[in-house]
């Protein structure tokens, strides 16, 4: 018996992902949550972080916000800023953590916006770490 199900990454613009796999993670607002086949219906939102899918080969995108839903072994995520962490361009990822960090320290941002920066942060210093 398989132990895959399908996962599709959607933007307004692509499909950006649709494969057979056996695990995905996803950052959550809950927290990081690990999907594997069968798991019980689900809808969350996603916070800034890292989605992996594993297969045969691990595959990960940087996401700042969207949407997901699980049901009938079906993972649909929708967003509009999933970026494959294999041509994330280092340039862009030190313009998001510079934007990143006016977000954190301006002091009209609400708590929201800190909370949502302070992770964008985190997972961007991750990003600029695994490229070297």
């Amino acid at each position: 018996m398989s132990d895959l199900f399908t996962v599709e990454i959607i933007s307004p613009e692509q499909s950006i992902l649709k494969q057979e796999t056996n695990e995905a993670t996803i950052p959550s607002y809950e927290g990081q949550m690990g999907i594997l086949k069968n798991h019980i219906p689900l809808i969350t939102f996603l916070r800034p972080g890292i989605i992996t899918i594993k297969t045969n080969v691990e595959k990960k995108f940087y996401v700042e916000e969207g949407t997901v839903e699980f049901s009938n072994n079906n993972l649909l995520i929708l967003t509009s800023t999933a970026n494959d962490l294999a041509n994330l361009d280092k340039a862009l990822v030190n313009d998001l953590l510079k934007e990143a960090e006016l977000q954190l320290n301006n002091t009209d941002s609400t708590d929201k916006e800190r909370y949502v920066a302070a992770y964008k942060i985190e997972t961007l210093r991750e990003i600029s770490q695994l490229r070297g």
